[in-house]
């Protein structure tokens, strides 16, 4: 059975009126096309790197000392470039009447000597090399030893045996001062040789 009353009348359709259209909007203009970007200017080429080279170590190489000495006059120098420049086993660089000061280069094996001064203090410092110091009360008694190395100081006391021996790889390079002065001024030794036959006389 219908649940509708039949006595009730049903009621009539209405249809719905029609959503109204939007209203009209015109298209947006398209932009003008943007100017095309100007190219890229080309990087520098950067010019051909020379091929490689392998230099050696660079040491710079002082002027030889002109044999001169320049004592009893006021005198100013580089002592480390006039060290490492001189050739000669002994060279007399200045003598004062306190004072005397001597740059020497002692080959690979070889060695200053063993000698004593009764009344000279020695100073030396080490430019370059090793060297093995040795000192003592007596020729025959050097208790006394020491390794020293770059830049390394010596100081000897007057009546002391010593000698200094070069156990690096390549020449020991030092200046020594002496007071007072111990050599004759200006002298020149060219080998170890020539300064031993030199103090001999």
């Amino acid at each position: 059975m219908s649940n509708q009353h039949p006595n009730k009348p049903s009621k009539p359709h209405r249809p719905q009126p029609p959503h109204p259209a939007p209203p009209y909007r015109p298209p947006h203009p398209m932009p003008p096309p943007r100017p095309p970007r100007p190219p890229h200017p080309p990087h520098p080429v950067p010019p051909p790197r020379p091929p490689h080279q392998i230099l050696p170590p660079y040491r710079p190489q002082p002027p030889q000392h002109s044999g001169v000495d320049y004592g009893s006059h006021p005198f100013v120098l580089d002592i480390n470039k006039a060290t490492l420049g001189n050739e000669n086993f002994r060279t007399v660089l200045w003598t004062g009447k306190h004072l005397q000061a001597t740059l020497m280069k002692i080959e690979v094996g070889d060695d200053i000597g063993l000698e004593m001064h009764p009344n000279v203090d020695q100073f030396l410092r080490i430019e370059e090399g090793q060297a093995l110091v040795m000192m003592g009360d007596s020729a025959s008694q050097l208790n006394f030893r020491q390794p020293a190395f770059e830049e390394f100081a010596i100081f000897i006391p007057a009546g002391t045996w010593h000698n200094i021996i070069n156990v690096g790889r390549v020449p020991l390079r030092l200046y020594s001062i002496y007071a007072p002065p111990n050599h004759p001024k200006g002298a020149i030794h060219a080998t170890k040789a020539i300064a031993e036959r030199m103090e001999q006389h």
